[in-house]
């Protein structure tokens, strides 16, 4: 069994990747900036990740925020990697970071280049959005009585356990660069989602959608945030939304 760090090991992603590698043997580290011993924050760089990447085979590279910070833990976490004599690093992307002009994806893109580049053996995984992500959005936007939703925009939400499952078996597993994106099982309309939200929390609001403008929202109204022809998810959001409310599966 090897040794493997988790960065953003405590997150809604990296928390699920870190028991299934724990369940399947192996010495997990969870780096995060308030998770002890490997407490580090990756913008910060310093000793103390040097100290937490000293004798890991393997880094599954969760940390991540649409807050900004992505592009300088990366050229703190690569080089330390490399003075560790890291294996494999293993990055977590999205799909359509190459094809949607929007601030977060942008920096997601530069990570992949830096992974790319980094001489360290690799693998990256684009998936689409989380149910999670998706839920958080909507719950947000129903904060007023009037639910405003982006026109004519679709979304394909995926179960984070599913990617961790696939994120794990990627680390366990021999760099291999780029591989297969991973979507949600359905293509919907932003609209049909928010529609299944109300109906599973039982709130009412008015629904309206509204045009925006911009190259990014032009670009996720064509889809290029998609995968439908890798919609190899199982997980459905109306399912998510049961589970998560304790409800019967919505009618659309």
């Amino acid at each position: 069994m090897s040794t493997i760090l988790v960065t953003g090991g405590t997150g809604t992603l990296g928390r699920h990747v870190t028991e299934r590698l724990r369940a399947d043997g192996h010495e997990v580290r969870v780096l995060s900036r308030h998770a002890r011993p490997y407490a580090v924050d990756l913008r910060e760089g310093g000793s103390g990740l040097d100290e937490a990447v000293a004798g890991v085979d393997t880094i599954v590279h969760c940390a991540s925020s649409p807050r900004g910070g992505d592009e300088k833990a990366a050229r703190n976490l690569i080089p330390a990697a490399r003075r560790a004599g890291v294996g494999h690093f293993v990055y977590i992307s999205i799909v359509g970071v190459d094809r949607v002009p929007f601030g977060y994806y942008r920096s997601k893109l530069a990570v992949e280049r830096l992974v790319e580049e980094s001489g360290l053996g690799w693998t990256v995984l684009r998936a689409t959005q989380f149910h999670d992500l998706v839920l958080s959005v909507l719950q947000s936007m129903a904060r007023l009585p009037v639910l405003l939703l982006p026109a004519r925009v679709k979304d394909q939400p995926v179960d984070v356990t599913e990617v961790a499952d696939r994120l794990a078996e990627l680390a366990q597993g021999a760099p291999a660069g780029r591989v297969d994106d991973m979507g949600g099982p359905e293509v919907r309309t932003f609209d049909s989602l928010a529609r299944a939200y109300l109906r599973a929390t039982g709130r009412r609001r008015a629904v309206v959608k509204v045009p925006l403008r911009g190259a990014a929202y032009d670009a996720f109204r064509e889809g290029g945030h998609l995968a439908p022809e890798r919609a190899v998810g199982k997980g459905t959001f109306d399912e998510y939304l049961a589970e998560r409310f304790k409800t019967g599966v919505p009618r659309r």
